[in-house]
């Protein structure tokens, strides 16, 4: 996990909660989506999960979906960084 990744401006994301950083630019598939949704399992309602990838996740969006996520991607700096909340 990568603290020096510059964290974009979010136009939904929730800005007041705790956040939880997660880097996965130098993962190959399916490493990111399987631990981003590992993540999710233990962590608070009220954190956000902050995910760093080469690409916007777009396999993990409709699992997102089905457990009742909201997400937001923007991309920074050549790297898509997702905003995860409940």
């Amino acid at each position: 996990m990568s603290r020096a990744r510059r964290l974009p401006e979010f136009e939904h994301a929730p800005t007041d909660r705790p956040r939880e950083r997660l880097d996965h630019v130098e993962a190959g598939p399916p490493t990111p989506l399987k631990e981003t949704l590992e993540r999710l399992v233990d962590l608070p309602d009220e954190t956000v999960l902050v995910q760093f990838n080469d690409r916007a996740p777009q396999h993990l969006y409709p699992k997102l979906d089905d457990r009742g996520y909201r997400f937001e991607t923007v991309t920074a700096d050549d790297v898509a960084v997702t905003a995860i909340w409940k």
